[in-house]
């Protein structure tokens, strides 16, 4: 199979992970509402909050990973994919099925880290993370959020570059922190010794797309706090503006995926979360939403 079908099949399925991530995390919003733990979630020092917790967890995985610890790093990852397997799996099925998922994850994580595990493992992280974070954050701080975790990436991909220097210092650690989807049917995740670096075989071809589950799951925020706090006109249940949240990430996708395909590290959010806040605006102003409500205002006028 040539290159160029090679690179495109491999595009298409990273659209598909997405939309996994996406419909899970919007079927995921009402039995989510239990674990919402956010006293007032419409609050926007919410947003500020997290992003200022995010920026101290950078600063101590670089220092990690620094000192060579990242073994830590790796632990962590698979004992909270545990934990969100099991609020996913829990809700389905019980606390016996949520249980038995998490070993799974725990298992596979461990004895066993090929792409397909990652990936798998990344859509159920992805959904429920996503979920927790729509239902405790209203669509004010949703949007604050993917704002200044766009401005934040930009500046750390094209800038101070740190971003670059975590995810090469965690790419080896064959955890979900990432979707790994091969352009090759022979690739295996396990045995590539320097995926982060070029993603390259030694003729030049590219072995495989790498896209940061951040990159899944921040957008798609917004896409879930608008199911959950937006009253506005539905399609099969879902809130317009949601849906339309989704589609613009999806643009955004296809566009950054251009870019990665032509061989440069890019920052994903800026393009992705921007997709979702223009898809969601278009969504709220199409079904009829005030524009004060849509952007969460309309208590503070």
């Amino acid at each position: 199979m040539k290159q160029r079908t090679r690179a495109l099949l491999a595009g298409a399925a990273t659209v598909l992970l997405f939309v996994l991530v996406q419909a899970g995390a919007l079927a995921l919003v009402e039995p989510f509402e239990r674990y919402q733990t956010i006293e007032d979630p419409t609050n926007p020092l919410n947003s500020v909050l997290y992003i200022g917790l995010l920026l101290v967890a950078t600063a101590v995985m670089l220092a990690v990973i620094k000192y060579g610890k990242q073994q830590a790093i790796r632990y962590v990852i698979i004992a909270t994919g545990a934990l969100v397997t099991y609020y996913v799996f829990s809700v389905v099925g019980g606390a016996l099925a949520g249980g038995g998922a998490a070993a799974l994850v725990v298992l596979g994580l461990l004895v066993y880290p090929e792409w397909y595990v990652i990936d798998a493992t990344g859509v159920v992280m992805g959904m429920g993370a996503a979920a927790l974070f729509g239902v405790s954050f209203g669509v004010l701080p949703a949007l604050i959020l993917l704002v200044g975790l766009a401005v934040y990436d930009a500046i750390s991909v094209y800038r101070t570059k740190h971003m670059l220097t975590l995810a090469e210092g965690v790419m080896d650690l064959n955890v979900p922190i990432l979707f790994v989807v091969p352009t090759r049917l022979d690739y295996s995740f396990r045995d590539d010794s320097t995926p982060g670096a070029a993603g390259d075989d030694d003729d030049g071809e590219r072995d495989a797309l790498f896209i940061g589950l951040g990159d899944a799951v921040m957008p798609t925020i917004l896409v879930a706090s608008a199911a959950f706090f937006l009253d506005a006109d539905a399609i099969l249940g879902v809130p317009i503006p949601a849906l339309t949240a989704a589609a613009g990430t999806l643009v955004g996708l296809v566009v950054l995926l251009r870019e990665v395909l032509a061989g440069e590290a890019h920052a994903g959010l800026p393009l992705l979360n921007g997709g979702a806040i223009l898809g969601y605006l278009v969504g709220a102003l199409f079904a009829g939403v005030p524009l004060d409500v849509a952007l969460g205002i309309a208590d503070y006028l």
